[in-house]
């Protein structure tokens, strides 16, 4: 692959172990702490190659003992071994993948319900239970920011925090909108249905990246919680609503112990969505340098879910399908996200 350079990532794991064998690494903790985060993820990378690289060294000495005596117990361990380097091959793929600095942070993740009232508000909530169960099954942890329940069944919105690394590298290639097709459980006449909603993911800001905002270009209102009851919200404390003045954006949170918190966690938000504004606007910028000639659509239809009449799952970004599509809702992702890292290589 052109764009993995295993010299400079050699390199930058000795600086970054040079650094923390300095008197003073721990002065400033949370400092230290990102260095030590991103010195274990370079160190992944490299000695994942080294592994990789010794399996086919492996591989290849026992191919040359079976040219010269045949054995049938010894070929079928190769073979084993072979679809286990194939498999072991893709994981560090994805993780090369994954480059920029700001794929390795948290996942602030957003579900919106298009037009189309309780149906579209269940295929919210199956879409929410979705990403949960992925989140579950990389053991990434999953806190509900902000959640308000449809009247009926199903959720108006909600935002979710993924912690784990690389949580924003997967799950931005999520964002976007998605279409289902089913038999609805919510009309008597059981007929087919069409519903949409929409997926937005942001990184989020963490302590070292510099992300000002002022206080006289915010609007702070507050509320009382409202939502799901004790599973999703705290009813007892209010609510909090931000709003950017210069750029419109919007970031709000009601699942604090206290106003304090949820006022915390919106400004966190609220940077977090001008950080991801800034990585839009650099990754625009970048595209019309390369000349590309595709346009940057962030909310763009991505995948259909097809439970009736027939089943399948399909990325129209990548043409990627299957017919898996209960263990897709299941949480199942991570073919459809490799497939879309793999498209991003030019």
């Amino acid at each position: 692959m052109s764009h993995f350079d295993l010299a400079a990532k050699r390199h930058k794991v000795e600086e970054l172990t040079s650094l923390t064998l300095q008197e003073d690494f721990w002065n400033q903790p949370s400092q230290a702490q990102a260095t030590i985060k991103k010195l274990n993820s370079e160190k992944e990378i490299v000695d994942q190659y080294d592994a990789l690289l010794s399996s086919i060294t492996s591989l290849e000495e026992t191919y040359e003992l079976l040219k010269e005596e045949m054995d049938e117990e010894i070929a079928q361990l190769l073979e084993e071994d072979y679809l286990s380097l194939l498999s072991n091959f893709d994981a560090f793929e994805v993780k090369t993948l994954l480059s920029h600095e700001y794929d390795h942070a948290n996942a602030i993740v957003e579900v919106h319900p298009g037009a189309g009232g309780t149906e579209a508000h269940d295929w919210a909530e199956m879409l929410y239970r979705m990403y949960s169960r992925w989140a579950a099954k990389k053991g990434y942890k999953v806190s509900v920011l902000d959640y308000l329940a449809g009247e009926e069944a199903g959720i108006k919105s909600v935002t979710f925090l993924v912690e784990g690394d690389r949580a924003y590298g997967n799950l931005k290639c999520e964002k976007g909108v998605h279409r289902l097709v089913r038999i609805s459980p919510f009309d008597s006449g059981a007929r087919r249905h069409t519903s949409f909603a929409s997926l937005d993911v942001m990184p989020q800001c963490s302590d070292e990246i510099e992300i000002e905002i002022k206080q006289e270009d915010l609007i702070v209102e507050t509320k009382r919680a409202s939502g799901a009851g004790g599973q999703h919200v705290n009813k007892t404390d209010s609510a909090v609503r931000m709003v950017h003045k210069p750029t419109g954006l919007v970031a709000t949170c009601q699942s604090g112990r206290s106003q304090h918190e949820n006022r915390e966690e919106a400004l966190r938000i609220l940077k977090s969505r001008l950080y991801q504004k800034l990585i839009e606007e650099q990754e625009a910028k970048l595209a019309e340098i390369k000349g590309e000639q595709k346009l940057i659509e962030w909310g763009s239809q991505i995948r259909s879910y097809v439970f009736h009449p027939y089943s399948m799952v399909k990325d129209h970004r990548t043409l990627y399908e299957t017919s898996q599509v209960q263990a897709v809702m299941d949480g199942d992702l991570d073919a459809f996200i490799y497939a879309y890292l793999k498209s991003l290589i030019r």
